[in-house]
């Protein structure tokens, strides 16, 4: 065989080999996909809320895209959320914790080592930045690490009532809480004794009001508030500020502010510990305003399918140039025990991308988590007002919501009943919450 006919051959082998590895898999995916080893992949997840049809869908479609060489089953588990948290704390405790499980926005701080964060080549922070807002970030992330990724974010909002603000020649809802004060007074309604028949707004008390404690953390930060220390050691609200030539202490002027609703000698007096739950007050007629979060709408329609009411973004003091709101909202996070990190992540990842977040967000009715999803709902006549205000949404660290949130309620109330001023009411309630971060 001639030297050329050699060299002919071997550039024939040579164009070949380029065409299996390089132009094959790209003209005929069919006929030149390489031998993989099928790899098993089971991964269990607990949620709250959401019913296992909310996900069939999505994990079904996930399931057939890797199909060719990871045999994957995905398993949704609902739990019931008023022991969801003990539940977890035993199945990490037994070695049965589930891969894949909800976390609420504030539990980061007491659940961090039960988490496993994402690493930077599945998820790059930057990427992560880029498609969700401000408070998830600020939530669900340490030392740009990634504990979890959520499909939604609640935030607070006004509830009103359309037929009595039209009565009552109030033309639009309150966009300050100046406006606020003067609708309530307006709106209020006493009988001959003087007793609140119907109130301006369900705010001021605890026990008949639905999540009184955000509702307060949210006027703190609104107030310019410093709600824990930057190394995150100790809780700051009960400090002072300096404004102009004088000690301003913000945490009070919002506590004072919301306990004066239920405060008879003041002007802004609607409300007390003898009416009903704030929802049912709203539904039966007996307030104008409610404060809540997006998911109550499903229950004022449950209660009161006849209800003329409408919702407005959360009302922010007048001499602001920026809007701040609440957030409340739930994120996966992958557990630290899995065998299987890199699967979860990527499941994870591709539930709460732009297509399938907005899925998720039309079956189940919740404003968006993702910046890319704002301007699809911001025109939505119920969402809209929840969707733009995830994009100015606060939240605070706190090493046990549940701890804190019993005691700022301890708070309100010792200021309601009078056994304690607005001042020894937030130092107490530091005081406790300090002592938790010291343990």
């Amino acid at each position: 065989m001639s030297r050329k006919q050699l060299l002919m051959i071997a550039g024939g082998i040579v164009l070949i080999l380029v065409f299996i590895f390089f132009l094959c898999p790209t003209l005929f995916p069919g006929l030149c996909k390489k031998p993989c080893k099928k790899v098993m992949v089971d991964l269990e997840i607990w949620g709250v809320y959401d019913e296992p049809e909310v996900f069939n869908k999505l994990i079904e479609t996930y399931e057939k895209q890797n199909k060719e060489c990871v045999n994957i089953k995905i398993d949704y588990k609902k739990k019931n959320f008023n022991d969801y948290e003990e539940e977890l704390i035993n199945a990490f405790a037994s070695d049965k914790a589930p891969d894949i499980f909800m976390i609420h926005n504030t539990w980061l701080p007491k659940h961090k080592d039960k988490i496993k964060e994402s690493s930077e080549t599945i998820l790059p922070f930057v990427d992560f930045r880029t498609a969700f807002v401000d408070v998830v970030e600020q939530d669900i992330t340490d030392e740009n690490m990634i504990y979890g990724l959520p499909l939604y974010v609640d935030t607070l909002a006004l509830y009103y009532n359309k037929e009595y603000f039209n009565t009552a020649g109030i033309s639009y809802p309150p966009a300050t809480w100046d406006d606020l004060i003067l609708a309530a007074e307006k709106l209020t309604k006493r009988n001959q004794s003087g007793q609140i028949e119907r109130a301006g707004i369900t705010l001021g008390t605890v026990e008949n009001i639905n999540r009184p404690t955000d509702i307060l953390s949210l006027l703190m930060l609104q107030n310019g508030t410093e709600m824990v220390s930057e190394n995150r050691d100790s809780v700051n609200f009960d400090n002072s500020v300096r404004r102009e030539d004088s000690l301003y202490y913000p945490g009070q002027d919002a506590l004072r502010f919301y306990t004066d609703f239920a405060n008879p000698s003041k002007i802004t007096y609607t409300w007390n510990r003898q009416m009903p739950y704030s929802i049912d007050a709203f539904t039966e007629g007996k307030a104008a305003m409610m404060i809540n979060y997006s998911h109550h709408i499903a229950t004022i329609k449950s209660k009161a399918p006849y209800l003329n009411f409408a919702v407005s973004p959360m009302p922010q003091l007048k001499e602001r140039n920026f809007d701040i709101n609440y957030a409340n909202y739930w994120a996966f996070a992958v557990s630290e025990r899995t065998k299987l990190p890199e699967e979860a992540w990527k499941f994870l990842i591709y539930l709460t991308n732009k297509e399938n977040s907005q899925k998720y967000l039309e079956n189940t009715k919740k404003p968006t988590a993702r910046r890319d999803l704002v301007d699809w709902q911001k025109e939505d006549l119920e969402f809209g007002v929840f969707a733009k205000q995830s994009l100015t949404a606060k939240s605070w660290y706190q090493i046990d919501n549940n701890k804190v949130e019993t005691i700022l309620a301890n708070a309100i109330t010792s200021v309601n009943l009078g056994s304690s001023s607005i001042s020894r009411a937030l130092e107490t309630a530091a005081s406790q919450i300090n002592l938790l971060m010291k343990k």
